[in-house]
């Protein structure tokens, strides 16, 4: 599945450390992961237009929250999940998590920027 993954986060936490408390940190995480969450839910109704969606697969997209709370993962539950997101050679892809992230990720960067400075 598509996902954001961030490279060198000693760095990054050190500056954090610095400039704002990990709570700070935390707290952004834990909020653009539940928009991230929410947002993958509502994009369901969006990508999955063929008629035959029976809201399986949004009811399984949860959070998990790792590394203390300075990490979430927002995936989806059901084992089907990644031939609708990329789709076969017998149908074409639904995207949910590409289009989520693609609107979700730019509030993330902006709200860490924000506490950054």
């Amino acid at each position: 599945m598509a996902g954001l993954k961030v490279e060198g986060l000693e760095p990054l936490i050190g500056t954090l450390k610095e400039n704002v408390t990990l709570d700070d940190v935390k707290r952004i995480v834990q909020k653009n992961g539940a928009d991230l969450t929410r947002t993958m839910k509502a994009q369901t109704t969006k990508s999955y237009v063929k008629g035959y969606s029976t809201g399986d697969t949004a009811g399984s997209i949860n959070m998990k929250p790792f590394n203390g709370g300075l990490g979430v993962e927002v995936a989806t539950g059901t084992s089907y999940s990644p031939y609708v997101e990329y789709g076969t050679r017998y149908m074409s892809p639904e995207p949910i998590v590409q289009p989520s992230l693609d609107v979700v990720a730019p509030k993330f960067y902006r709200d860490l920027s924000r506490v950054m400075k």
